[in-house]
Order: structure tokens, then sequence, then C-alpha cells
């Protein structure tokens, strides 16, 4: 073997399996869900950044939102595929540390979007101010409620760093600006709508002068909704989280009072575009904030309100950009 096929063949040893031997580098992204409509604005927006930067967008989630063990699984999956990128929005802040670990000693690039992880070695975490977020909600019920009633909080699950960051700032906002308000029990629904649905119309049984809910997730904003609707309660005040066709419409007929809303697009793409820049050489910043909104009924009809709750997907979606 010449000089020149033995130094082809060297390098070939030291290059991962994966689709860099395709002349594009690879960008595994694992939300924790996909069928949301917030998930799909996530994709769409990482698609649009690795077009831009030049890279092929692996995707893949787990099939149900608090399935900590299939979304390890899938990480590993993309470790062993020989991804150069990872993208992730932990389902569980402590239990994805071990595999994201393992990940970032094979020189994988790693963010986190959406919701936090216990490591600090990850390129930049880019997410709603989940903290602001909660305030913003719990200062709408504050002023519906005129600072004084009985409140419940329905939850995702334990150990989801982006809700339990919403529900410590509703709480801490709660008790700074409206002690008068009284804030139940934390209600968990581990993002199934059918079970929020149940665990409001317990709360609704068991507190029958209850004033105002927080949800603070799409699912457990539909449930809620849906328990207020069966029961035509327009008393009890819903501020939801996140946005959604039916969440729109609830919001429409007023069985929801307003929605926190996130930039799930925006998320998508930083979280994509960190990675890009670390590929060119660049530094990242550490925490990218995209934002939150408090939409009300009457808003709908405002442009920046419809392009931020009805962004067009399609382009980016269909164009078979990942796979």
């Amino acid at each position: 073997m010449n000089r020149r096929a033995l130094a082809f063949v060297l390098l070939l040893a030291f290059v991962p399996a994966g689709c860099r031997q395709q002349g594009k580098r690879s960008v595994g992204m694992v939300p924790k869900g996909a069928t949301q409509m917030f998930w799909q604005a996530v994709h769409a927006g990482a698609l649009k950044a690795a077009h831009e930067h030049d890279l092929e967008l692996v995707w893949n989630a787990p099939a149900q939102e608090s399935d900590r063990s299939r979304q390890v699984a899938i990480v590993d999956a993309m470790i062993n595929r020989g991804v150069d990128g990872l993208a992730l929005a932990p389902v569980d802040r402590s239990a994805l540390v071990n595999v994201v670990n393992r990940a970032i000693d094979r020189g994988i690039a790693v963010s986190v979007f959406d919701s936090n992880l216990d490591s600090a070695r990850i390129v930049s975490y880019v997410a709603t101010d989940n903290r602001e977020a909660g305030r913003l909600a719990a200062r709408r019920i504050g002023e519906v409620l005129k600072g004084a009633g009985k409140v419940a909080i329905i939850d995702d699950m334990p150990g989801s760093a982006s809700t339990t960051a919403r529900v410590e700032g509703f709480k801490q906002e709660c008790q700074t600006k409206y002690p008068a308000i009284e804030v139940l029990e934390v209600q968990f629904t581990m993002a199934d709508r059918a079970k929020a649905r149940a665990v409001t119309e317990n709360l609704l049984s068991a507190h029958p002068d209850l004033a105002g809910i927080f949800a603070d997730h799409e699912n457990a904003a539909i449930g809620a909704a849906l328990a207020l609707a069966s029961r035509q309660n327009h008393v009890v005040r819903l501020v939801g989280f996140d946005s959604s066709d039916q969440l729109i419409r609830y919001l429409k007929e007023g069985w929801i009072d307003s929605l926190v809303v996130q930039n799930p697009f925006r998320m998508g793409y930083e979280a994509v575009h960190v990675i890009g820049l670390r590929f060119s050489g660049k530094t990242p910043e550490r925490s990218i904030d995209t934002g939150s909104t408090l939409v009300l009924a009457a808003d709908l009809d405002k442009p920046d309100i419809k392009t931020l709750i009805t962004p067009d997907l399609r382009p980016w979606l269909e164009s078979g950009a990942s796979r």
C-alpha cells in the first residue's frame, strides 16, 4: 500500500459513523414529544437553522412526554448513529445527565432546550424564562381575581425543570403581590390531558369556592378547559400555557381566560443554530431566553400575535429536510 493510500485509510478510521461521510454534519434532535403543535413548531424552527448551517437534522421523540427511559434510549441511539450534535429537551433534569455526558465524552456538541438539565457541559440552554412566565400567569390571575381567592395549579410531572420553574414563579409572585390568594397543593397530570380533566373535576368538587386555575402546559390547559366546559363553568378563571388550535378555540369560547404563549419556532431554531455556531468555531451564548407573551381573546387578531400563535410551518415541515 503506498503512502497516500495508507493516509486515506487512517483518515477514515477517525471519521465516526453517520452522515458526516455523506458530506454533511448531522444534529440529532430529541424533544419531549412530537404530536403537540408546540413540538411541531420546534421542529420547523430547527429545520430552518439546519438549512442555514447546511446540517442534516435527525428527529426522534418519545410517544409519551413522561417517558424518561424511552428518551434515554433515543439519545443512546443518536450517539451510536454517530451524530455530530445533539439538541435535547430533557423529560427529567437529572435522569438524562448520564446519557448526555456520554454524548459529550464522544465529542458530540449538545444544546438543551425547553427544559433545563443538571449539567454545566452543554453548549447552550435555549428556553423560555419559565420562572418569569409563571410570574406573568400569576399577575393575570391576581388581576382578574382582584387579588383574592382560592387558586389551583395543574402541573406536568415531578422532575420537569420547565414546569417546576413556572410553578415556583407563580407561587412567588402570588406570595409577594397577592397575599390574599390561597394557592392549593400542586396537582400532577404526567402530561395526560384526560388525567388533567379528572384532576380539575376533582378540584371543582372538593373546592366549590375555587376561583382560578393555572394550568402550566398544553395538556393540562386542555384538560382543565374540558372540565370547565362540561360543567358550563364560566366562574373559575383559567390561565393556560402554550398555544394550539384547541386552546385557541377554548380561549375564544371563554373557557380559558388567557394563555401564556412561548415561541417554540424560535426555540427550535436557536437550539440548532448554537450547534451550527459551535461547528463554525464560534462561542454561542450560554443561555438564550426565547420569550413569553400573555394572550387574551381580544389579542387574537393582532398581526404579531397571529404570527406567534399560528406560524406557517409548512415550508419547513414539508421540505423533507430531516429523517
